[in-house]
């Protein structure tokens, strides 16, 4: 069709028009804009995504730090538990087999009855600096020391060889400990190893003894105990006083300081010590 008019110019295409009648407009479309508008989004979703992954990253490995943290903490508890068990389990066996030693040996009484001194059960508790629980298989000797420490106590001596497992400063340790009012402290059983006769701990039974002074002299009532717990001992365990030794009998160490150095003394502790046997041989009626 010709679309020009009767003057020769072009007539504008009139508007197309709508099934009702009206005229309607054509407009550009837009889908350059929407494409544009979507890509926009997805890039910033994009850049957003990036800043999340590192703080999810960083939040699984905190959350990941403090589960550790709680399982270790957990785990700790539970040992610390366990350990405290077991040293009552095993502070409650020691309780046992003594009672059942002393009922099998007749006890307080029938110790004393036969000549021994009253005896304090003060055991230590088991640990590898003063009580290892090693097994003596025979006792061959019976060992006299002394503390090197004037003026202290039975009690006192026999608490820092407990406490020894705590500070760890020695290994060292005694059967029994002999006071300056003559109280006897046990701190080991004699089926036991203590540390304090060196060579010889595997097959001797060490006694301690306190002093009132540097000479290491020990007075009346030390001195009495020692000989009547020594010669107490001996007849449990079938021993004469050729089997009665000092520290310093083992090593050469001035020990008993007193009794190493005056030779005498020595003799005649024990002579006290082989009358006391007799004695308490004819207590026990053997």
């Amino acid at each position: 069709m010709n679309n020009k008019g009767k003057a020769g110019k072009t007539v504008k295409k009139s508007p197309r028009p709508s099934h009702n009648g009206r005229p309607v407009s054509v407009k550009g479309t837009s889908s350059g804009k929407n494409i544009s508008g979507i890509s926009d989004r997805a890039g910033r979703r994009k850049k957003s995504s990036r800043k999340k992954k590192p703080q999810n990253i960083l939040k699984h490995i905190v959350l990941a730090v403090v589960i550790v943290i709680v399982v270790l903490a957990v785990c700790a508890l539970g040992y610390g538990f366990f350990e405290m068990r077991i040293e009552q389990s095993g502070l409650e066996i020691d309780q046992q087999s003594w009672s059942q030693q002393s009922s099998e040996g007749g006890g307080q009484e029938q110790w004393q009855a036969e000549g021994a001194p009253y005896i304090d059960v003060e055991l230590l508790t088991p640990n590898s600096y003063s009580r290892p629980q090693i097994p003596i298989e025979q006792v061959n000797y019976i060992a006299i020391h002394y503390t090197a420490n004037p003026g202290s106590t039975a009690i006192s001596n026999r608490n820092y060889f407990e406490n020894l497992a705590t500070t760890q400063d020695n290994k060292v340790s005694s059967h029994f400990v002999v006071g300056l009012d003559g109280e006897v402290v046990q701190c080991i059983p004699t089926s036991e190893m203590s540390y304090a006769t060196n060579a010889r701990n595997v097959d001797t039974i060490s006694i301690e003894c306190c002093h009132p002074d540097e000479t290491g002299q020990f007075n009346d009532a030390t001195y009495s105990s020692a000989v009547k717990l020594t010669a107490w001992l001996c007849t449990r365990f079938g021993l004469d006083t050729d089997q009665v030794i000092r520290h310093y009998d083992v090593t050469g160490k001035d020990c008993p300081k007193y009794y190493v150095e005056n030779p005498d003394a020595w003799f005649r502790m024990k002579s006290d010590i082989a009358a006391q046997i007799q004695t308490d041989y004819e207590l026990q009626g053997k």
